[in-house]
């Protein structure tokens, strides 16, 4: 990943994060690495439901939408990484879950155009 869209992307992810503790929300978890791949975010709603979140950037829209990009390979991918997340909590099991997406649109600058919270994505 070149430097550009790596810098957008750590960009998109401190809006989101900031976003989702305006609701209320905790985060548990940031970039969280494994074997697999990475969670963007784990993080506890307003209700205490355990939340696995997306989070997709861009700063353009010839691409299409950011939560566009989240397509049914990387959904089985998250499912596949929240089981293993999941496996390694025991403290989560058996309690509410579900994935959002929050996909941010920022202008070239890097301010923020609009953010976009998908509850139950997939």
């Amino acid at each position: 990943m070149d430097d550009t869209r790596k810098a957008l992307g750590n960009r998109g992810e401190e809006v989101a994060a900031g976003f989702l503790r305006q609701l209320g929300w905790k985060i548990i978890e940031r970039n969280y690495r494994c074997r697999m791949g990475e969670l963007d975010m784990v993080a506890t709603d307003d209700q205490g439901v355990l939340v696995f979140v997306e989070v997709r950037t861009r700063s353009g829209s010839s691409h299409g939408l950011p939560e566009e990009s989240v397509l049914l390979g990387k959904q089985k991918r998250l499912r596949m990484l929240a089981e293993y997340y999941l496996l390694l909590h025991p403290e989560w099991r058996n309690k509410p879950c579900r994935f959002d997406v929050l996909a941010v649109q920022l202008a070239a600058r890097g301010e923020i155009k609009t953010v976009r919270h998908i509850k139950n994505a997939f």
